[in-house]
């Protein structure tokens, strides 16, 4: 069961951390866009800024946290002892 756990988070941060590049080609595009007179998008990405891309990323570095303290909990257990 922990196996599925773990497993799930780690789908989660995948996903997270596909979006949280993703964002950040947009947010290129869009200042690169900006700079040269296009609308493409940089005031739509920084409106999502505050509310949707910050807690992305902060999501990914947790989970980075997380997976890093856990693997070392399980290094550190017996053998003998599964989770």
């Amino acid at each position: 069961m922990f196996e599925k756990l773990i497993n799930g988070i780690n789908t989660v941060l995948m996903i997270d951390v596909f979006f949280v590049i993703f964002c950040f080609i947009w947010f290129l595009v869009g200042l690169l866009g900006r700079q040269l007179g296009i609308p493409l998008g940089f005031d739509v990405w920084y409106s999502l800024w505050p509310n949707v891309i910050q807690p992305a990323i902060g999501l990914v570095m947790a989970g980075s946290i997380l997976t890093g303290v856990v693997g070392q909990i399980r290094k550190r257990m017996p053998s003998s002892q599964e989770w």
